[in-house]
C-alpha cells in the first residue's frame, strides 16, 4: 500500500464551503487524486484544549463555529462523515505517554474541518476523527506529536492540518478579497514556503524568531500549528508541493501544502 501524503490547506472564511471557485476546485482535485484513504485524521485551527482530545464517537456532529453574521445557508450545512473509534484508539496509542482524551460527545466536526473536507470528499463517505490542539504548548511539541502521527500515514489514513500561515483578523480589508496583500504578510508567507521547501522545519518551528512579521503574521498561534502536524508528518526530505498560494483580504494567506506523492487509491 503506497503511503498517503500529509496535507495542510488554507482554509480562509467558513463562507469557502458554499463557493465554487479556484481554491474549491483545488481542494477537490487534491481529493480525487489522492483517492478514498480508510479515514481522516484532521487537527483544525478551531479546536483549542488543555490537554489532547481526539473524536472517538461513531457520528461526529456538525459544528457551526462561527458568529450569526454568517448566513443561513452555512449554518445548514452538514458534513455527516462517520466517525472511527478505532482510529481514535490507535491515536491514543500513538501518542502516549502524552494523555489523551477520547471525547464521545462533547465535540464533533468543526468548521476547519468541513469546509475543506465538503469540497476534497464530498460524499462525505470516508471516517473521520478530529484531533485538538493543546493550547498551551510551544511549537516545537505540536511538530513532535505530528511526527509521532507519522506511522498512521502507511495505514491508509490522510492526515489533514487546517488553518492559514497568514491569519490576522484584525487587520483584514473589507475592500475586496482579491486587494494585494499587505508586504509583511508577503515576506513571512515567502520565508516559511522556503523553509518548507527546503525541508528546514526548524525554520517553521521557530517562526517567532522572524520578528515583527511573525507578530503581525501569526497574531494567534491556532491557525499556524497545524501545519505543525502536517511537516511533523512528512519523512524527512520527502518532496512537497504548494497548492492554492493566494492571499485574501489582505492578511490571509490559503497557501496550501502537500507532503509526499497523491497516489489514487480506495479504502481498504
Amino acid at each position: 500500500m503506497a503511503r498517503l501524503p500529509a496535507v495542510f490547506f488554507g482554509h480562509g472564511s467558513p463562507m469557502v464551503a458554499l463557493e465554487t471557485n479556484d481554491t474549491t476546485r483545488c481542494w477537490a482535485q487534491l481529493g480525487d487524486e489522492i483517492g478514498r484513504p480508510k479515514a481522516i485524521l484532521a487537527i483544525s485551527a478551531h479546536w483549542l484544549t488543555r490537554g489532547v482530545a481526539v473524536t472517538a464517537m461513531e457520528r461526529p456532529r456538525t459544528i457551526h463555529d462561527f458568529g450569526r453574521s454568517f448566513p443561513d445557508s452555512l449554518f445548514n450545512v452538514q458534513y455527516p462523515a462517520a466517525g472511527e473509534p478505532a482510529l481514535a484508539e490507535r491515536v491514543r496509542d500513538l501518542l502516549a505517554p502524552v494523555p489523551v482524551h477520547l471525547d464521545r460527545g462533547e465535540w464533533g466536526l468543526d468548521h476547519g474541518t468541513w469546509s475543506v473536507l465538503c469540497k476534497a470528499y464530498p460524499q462525505a463517505d470516508v471516517p473521520v476523527v478530529q484531533l485538538s490542539m493543546d493550547a498551551s504548548r510551544p511549537p516545537a511539541w505540536h511538530y513532535e506529536i505530528g511526527r509521532r502521527l507519522a506511522p498512521l500515514r502507511d495505514e491508509n489514513v490522510l492526515i489533514v492540518g487546517s488553518g492559514n500561515v497568514v491569519h490576522n483578523l484584525g487587520v483584514m480589508s473589507w475592500e475586496g478579497r482579491d486587494v494585494p496583500p499587505y508586504d509583511w504578510a508577503v515576506r513571512f508567507n515567502a520565508t516559511i514556503h522556503a523553509a518548507i521547501e527546503a525541508d528546514q522545519p526548524e525554520t517553521v518551528i521557530d517562526y517567532a524568531a522572524l520578528g515583527h512579521d511573525a507578530e503581525l503574521a501569526v497574531a494567534d498561534p491556532d491557525h499556524f500549528w497545524p501545519l505543525l502536524y502536517v511537516l511533523g508528518a512528512r519523512a524527512p526530505g520527502e518532496p512537497v508541493r504548494f497548492i492554492t498560494e493566494r492571499f485574501e483580504y489582505k492578511s490571509l494567506s490559503m497557501m496550501g501544502v502537500v507532503a509526499g506523492q497523491s497516489h489514487a487509491g480506495t479504502a481498504a
